[in-house]
């Protein structure tokens, strides 16, 4: 026998199975289909009397059929019958005060002395006041509207009629099903509840029960728990065929030949007694393919994500929220982080309330370590020295000026070029005692030298000093010029891309150069004044520039440093062995370790670049820096990396004339937390330390410890608070530090960054889109502050508000609050007045045209606060929005709860409703992928209602 099954040569339909007999075969229908085998067509188990038995919406797909409930409502177990959701359970429903759960849906109340906001979820205290809608006795049962010629008018919710009396509200079969658990008709009094054909009627006459429970809920007094026989065996004792009891079937019955054949829809499975469906918990298997987590429900499944996560579309993928795409997010840089985000700020920024960048007051931290007078300035600060005294290389001590005037001083930079044979060479030199000095009439010059390729370095030269001799009798052809400072930073630029087939890729290397250029006093006469003689000075120095430059280009640039003479030049990159590591002390030369020289060690900054090339080499020299014995600031190549060592500079506890070793330790009852200085602080008021080489202030010994929030007064010796504005974390300071930029602390005796808060109340308003936000926002909000913002939008024109979530701490009986009103006046119509923590979004239209917004807090509790954005809307679409944010469809799911959480998904509606033409920069692709299915349904049905309420 040919098994025509197995090789594929029956005709029978896709949807049919072939069963092979001894001489041909036969083709049977599956399950979910009928026909002779050849042809086969879906059954649609929803077309009949029954409506599949689904009691409220059955949807055939192939082979199959799948019921659903409407909102409101959840699957039963047994897949078929629908049963009221407890919307209470969850968030309390999203009801400031008080839930209570109905068939179908819920309703929020509240408390005695509130009655409910036009938002159907927030309470609003009642006035006494008046025969207006704030009137403690306005008469509206639901919600109220102030004439312009006095008076009040009563408006119902989504889903209720207004009754004849204008103030009573009529309930609907629109609005969770009428209250009927399963059909619902309306009529002139409200809706007539029906129930599915296998169901019969409660004597509450809206909830619907099976026609054997019903049985047995009749039967229940006098009948014995033993009488009640399994259902099961009796449908078995009967002659089984699906018009009889739908075959003991739970849901599908199909006669077969063989008997009954029952079937579950989709997410049920049949147990092994053949009858009845049991729920699949698609969750147990993959985690129901969901990203994060995954709730099991009747007949299906939700998924949803962590916290920093958006559902995609799919309602199954997790994708992560780049906050750092927003706007505002952070003041200066933002890290974004799988499921949260980060802020840093820039150099001499602090950062505070989470997000925000302020100036950090450096002067006020030990007086920014300054030996006299600290000044501070935005992201840096500067340490001054009185008259006759000068700044040291360390920036921070002040030195004796040597001599009356800088005139006197010996020049300590020279730069010399000659120009000879054609030729030209640059000699640049420091004096070892070289510093800075301040003066108004030097001209600031900065130029860059490109060069092609290569990198740069120091090496030692001894044509320095037979170029230095021909200086002297060839002065005819020589320029030189005295120099305040010179900086020569050697970096280099983009990579110049060679052909494929090179081994490395070479830089541009590029040399700059600041100079500071003293105006010679002997150059301003009677016709030339100080300003000409800066700009003739100026003119001379560019000509010398432009010999300088030809000379770098050409390799013949010479630098001095302490004594030691140098060139820097350029040599190409070339591939080389990998070079074994150096010791302290040393640095590669070539292939080869070699100690530092005293005078260039101190005075060079020099980055390794590896043999491919992938890092510059880097040269700066700071003459004007320069020590004693050189510039502090070197490196030691250690095992592959460079590391500043500063160990020529003395260490923190120690001192010297110079900043350098030798260095002799803090004496008893003084302190010196820094490297490289001229001197130690002293105690103050007598105090000693426990030894000498004292780096801190605690090494003092002071009569009491100060605990963090105080700081220790030298002269009564008392520990005293830190005023306002001002925060110490450490234990026996000696200051406090200031708050940055703008911030200031609630009150005196603050121990952390974290309680500097800004003050300004936060937001922009405007005509069409705008936002309000509590001060310090995402931070902890500041003590007894008061913010007031006025929303006046433009003729015609409506307000919508979204409050995503909202964080005021409870504990507090009402002391923080958020108000809205008409104005400012406690007996205007009030749209929304919170004083609690509401994590969960609310959306709502402003009761009157204009928007007085308060925002208050008291001395006590602090919370995040709130940043709430509002869009404003042409009024003719009025009816439309109220229909959408009334609706409590807007807030059932979580998904639907994200998306007014979702910033840039509240912008693009925002976007739509101030501007409705922009609707037509998003295509119907974009739409679907930003929003969950469920979500453009809600509003392609309120919309369609409101554009064709006649169809």
């Amino acid at each position: 026998d040919v098994d025509e099954c197995a090789l594929g040569l029956d005709d029978c339909h896709p949807d049919a199975i072939c069963q092979n007999t001894p001489k041909l075969y036969k083709c049977m229908c599956k399950v979910g289909y009928t026909g002779e085998g050849k042809k086969c067509e879906d059954t649609d188990e929803c077309d009949n009397d029954f409506n599949g038995g689904c009691v409220h919406e059955c949807f055939n797909i192939p082979g199959n059929y799948r019921c659903t409930c409407y909102d409101g409502f959840m699957l039963a177990h047994d897949g078929h019958n629908c049963l009221d959701t407890d919307e209470c359970m969850y968030n309390n429903g999203g009801c400031q005060h008080v839930c209570v759960n109905t068939v179908g849906s819920y309703e929020c109340r509240c408390k005695e002395g509130f009655f409910l906001s036009d938002n159907q979820h927030t309470c609003i205290h009642r006035s006494e006041e008046g025969m207006s809608c704030m009137n403690k006795d306005h008469g509206c049962a639901h919600i109220c509207r102030e004439m312009p010629k006095g008076g009040v008018a009563c408006e119902c919710r989504p889903g209720f009629e207004l009754s004849k009396n204008q103030r009573s509200c009529i309930l609907t079969c629109n609005h969770g099903n009428g209250g009927c658990q399963h059909t619902c008709d309306d009529a002139d009094n409200g809706p007539i509840c029906g129930c599915h054909p296998k169901y019969i009627m409660h004597v509450d006459g809206k909830t619907c029960l099976e026609r054997e429970e019903a049985a047995v809920e009749i039967s229940e007094g006098n009948a014995t728990a033993g009488a009640d026989v399994d259902k099961r065996v009796k449908r078995r004792l009967l002659m089984e065929t699906c018009a009889v009891n739908n075959g003991g079937c739970d849901r599908t019955c199909k006669d077969t030949s063989t008997g009954v054949h029952c079937s579950c829809p989709v997410g049920f499975t049949l147990q092994f007694d053949g009858k009845t469906c049991k729920d699949i918990d698609e969750c147990q298997s993959n985690n129901g393919g969901c990203d994060h987590f995954c709730k099991n429900t009747v007949g299906s499944f939700d998924c949803s994500c962590r916290k920093g996560f958006k559902l995609l579309t799919d309602e199954k993928s997790c994708q992560d929220i780049d906050e750092c795409s927003f706007e505002r997010t952070c003041d200066h840089t933002c890290i974004n982080h799988p499921g949260t985000f980060e802020c840093t700020c820039n150099k001499g920024y602090a950062l505070y309330g989470f997000t925000h960048c302020g100036d950090i007051n450096e002067c006020s931290i030990n007086n920014g370590g300054c030996q006299q007078l600290c000044v501070n300035t935005l992201g840096d600060y500067e340490c001054l020295c009185p008259s006759n005294y000068k700044l040291h290389w360390n920036k921070k001590d002040c030195v004796e000026t040597k001599g009356s005037s800088p005139n006197n001083m010996s020049p300590k930079v020279l730069l010399r070029c000659i120009k000879s044979g054609g030729s030209d060479r640059c000699f640049l030199s420091c004096s070892s005692d070289a510093q800075v000095f301040s003066d108004t009439s030097a001209i600031k010059i900065s130029v860059t030298f490109k060069l092609n390729e290569g990198k740069c370095s120091l090496k030692k030269t001894e044509m320095f000093q037979e170029g230095l001799e021909q200086v002297v009798p060839e002065r005819h052809n020589s320029i030189m010029e005295s120099l305040h400072y010179v900086n020569l930073t050697c970096s280099s630029g983009k990579k110049v891309h060679g052909a494929l087939s090179r081994l490395t890729a070479t830089r541009e290397i590029s040399i700059t150069a600041d100079f500071e250029l003293e105006t010679s006093r002997k150059e301003v006469t009677d016709t030339c004044d100080v300003r000409c003689a800066r700009k003739k000075t100026e003119k001379r120095f560019r000509k010398t520039i432009r010999t300088l430059r030809k000379t770098v280009s050409r390799d013949q640039f010479r630098i001095r440093i302490s004594g030691m003479d140098h060139e820097v030049a350029r040599k190409s990159l070339k591939l080389s062995e990998p070079q074994q590591s150096c010791g302290v002390g040393q640095m590669h030369v070539g292939n080869r370790c070699e100690n530092f020289g005293e005078g260039i060690s101190l005075g060079l900054i020099r980055g390794v670049g590896s043999s491919e090339g992938a890092k510059p080499y880097s040269l700066r020299l700071l003459c004007a820096s320069v020590g004693l014995d050189g510039c502090p600031l070197f490196g030691i190549f250690l095992g592959g990396r460079w590391e500043g060592t500063g160990s020529y500079q003395c260490s923190p506890g120690e001192y010297s004339p110079d900043g350098f070793k030798p260095c002799l330790p803090c004496p008893l009852g003084t302190y010196q937390p820094e490297a490289g200085r001229v001197s130690c602080f002293p105690c103050g008021g007598g105090l000693t330390t426990r030894h000498s080489s004292a780096s801190l202030f605690q090494d003092c010994e002071t009569k009491v410890q100060c605990s963090p929030g105080h700081f220790y007064n030298t002269t009564t010796h008392r520990c005293i608070r830190c005023t306002v504005g001002t925060y110490q974390p450490e234990f026996g300071q000696n200051y406090c530090i200031s708050c940055p930029g703008n911030t200031t602390t609630d009150f005196d005796g603050s121990t952390n960054i974290t309680q500097c808060k800004n003050r300004q109340c936060g937001g922009e308003l405007g005509d069409y889109t705008g936002y309000i936000e509590s001060p310090n926002y995402p931070g902890d909000y500041p003590a007894n502050i008061e913010c007031t913002w006025n929303i006046n939008p433009p003729p015609k024109r409506r307000i919508l508000i979204v409050v995503p979530e909202i964080f005021l701490p409870i504990e507090d009986e009402c002391g923080d609050y958020l108000v809205m009103r008409k104005s400012s006046s406690s007996n205007s119509v009030t749209t929304y007045e919170t004083c609690q923590t509401y994590e969960r979004p609310i959306a709502f239209t402003s009761r009157s045209k204009k928007l007085w917004i308060q925002f208050k807090s008291n001395e006590g509790n602090s919370a995040k606060g709130f940043q709430v954005p509002y869009v404003t809307y042409d009024e003719d679409y009025q009816e439309l929005i109220e229909d959408i944010v009334r609706d409590g469809r807007l807030y059932a799911s979580e998904n639907h709860q994200e998306i007014l959480k979702d910033k840039k998904l509240i912008k693009a509606l925002f976007d739509v409703l101030a501007h409705p033409q922009n609707y037509f920069k998003y295509t119907a692709q974009e739409s679907r992928e930003m929003f969950p299915r469920s979500f453009i349904r809600l509003l392609r049905s309120k919309v369609s209602r409101f554009l064709r309420p006649y169809k």
